[in-house]
């Protein structure tokens, strides 16, 4: 991809809009049909939003709890930043408490709080350069990524993606959508498949959404026909996003990656993770570590409001799942590229894992 690139024309939709004294979070439960923002003007009506899933995708959720963060500043006195991290712990925890599983929800809070740490009389200037930072920093995060990506996929290839990483699920460009994005542009990508996403349907009412608003033509299944388009030859590259990566190279991302990984390998088709740095863990070791959230069962009992479920049956729903870093075959940051991730691979080139206080 070059300086030519024209992301405006696939770069359209932003989930998040500072407005000085308030955040405004496209309320992504309304889409494709209503296109509405919803006024934070308090912390813990971000808290509230992201656990609602008002604002989703673990960039996205990042971005909105550091200017969470700014809000709740808006409500405490302090001399300095010391005196005012003090003050603010409480909302920042209900903060961080609001989706456990990303990581970049306390990657985002934790950088606050640093700003914070070391900031004089301006801390409240100081919190709001931060989490400017955060969302500029991601934008160019997602287009690094998606001409990383893109490198990997031969032309005419068919892609599919699953959940929504696009736009949406970040500042901008998106990560997986990002790659997907530039793929098309540079002719490398001619068929896009999006999975629906069962229960909340993101591939289908925003996916999709996403991408005809782009003008890129994609074609939406059915969650179980994946194996069924994989085998038929449609498909070269699954690419998905990630809530978070281990120090191994195991990935946490939306319910039905695992499974997606494993029939790609069964096929000979290749696997794709594509995420920010920040969605790297390298503090847990491994998938096993990972707390897996589960939402209201009741969420797989209906759809769109109507009930399909016979009364008295029961519901399991875990909202991610870990997909081994065995079946993936390129994990693609801004910081460059793992291919058959593993621990080494990984602390090559991000590190070694931090030293437990």
């Amino acid at each position: 991809m070059n300086d030519a690139f024209d992301y405006a024309r696939y770069d359209r939709i932003r989930p998040i809009r500072w407005l000085g004294d308030a955040l405004e979070l496209l309320d992504q439960r309304r889409l494709p049909f209503s296109v509405e923002y919803v006024r934070c003007a308090r912390s813990d009506a971000v808290a509230e939003a992201i656990h609602a899933l008002t604002v989703r995708g673990a960039p996205a959720i990042g971005i909105a709890a550091a200017w969470g963060a700014v809000l709740a500043a808006r409500e405490v006195e302090a001399a300095d930043g010391a005196e005012a991290l003090q003050r603010l712990e409480p909302a920042l925890q209900r903060l961080n408490a609001a989706r456990p599983t990303a990581v970049n929800l306390a990657w985002a809070l934790s950088r606050m709080r640093n700003a914070l740490a070391g900031a004089g009389a301006d801390w409240r200037q100081a919190a709001e350069r931060e989490a400017q930072a955060i969302a500029d920093e991601d934008l160019a995060a997602n287009r690094r990524m998606g001409e990383l990506g893109a490198s990997l996929i031969a032309p005419g290839s068919g892609v599919l993606t699953h959940c929504n990483t696009g736009s949406l699920a970040t500042a901008g460009f998106g990560t997986a959508l990002g790659v997907i994005r530039a793929g098309v542009a540079q002719g490398r990508i001619e068929r896009v498949f999006a999975d629906e996403t069962r229960p909340w349907m993101q591939g289908s009412r925003l996916t999709v959404w996403e991408l005809q608003r782009d003008g890129i033509d994609a074609t939406l299944i059915a969650d179980a026909a994946a194996s069924h388009l994989l085998r038929k030859g449609e498909v070269d590259w699954v690419v998905v996003g990630a809530d978070r990566i281990c120090a191994n190279g195991d990935v946490a991302n939306k319910i039905g990656t695992y499974q997606l990984a494993i029939s790609a390998r069964f096929h000979g088709k290749k696997f794709m993770v594509v995420a920010p740095s920040s969605t790297v863990d390298m503090a847990t070791p491994s998938g096993d570590r990972i707390e897996i959230e589960e939402r209201d069962p009741g969420e797989l009992l209906g759809v769109g409001g109507a009930r399909t479920v016979a009364e008295g049956v029961r519901a399991w729903n875990p909202v991610f799942d870990v997909t081994p870093a065995a079946l993936i075959d390129a994990i693609v940051t801004e910081r460059g590229i793992v291919e058959a991730p593993d621990a080494a691979r990984m602390r090559a080139l991000f590190g070694p894992p931090p030293v437990a206080a």
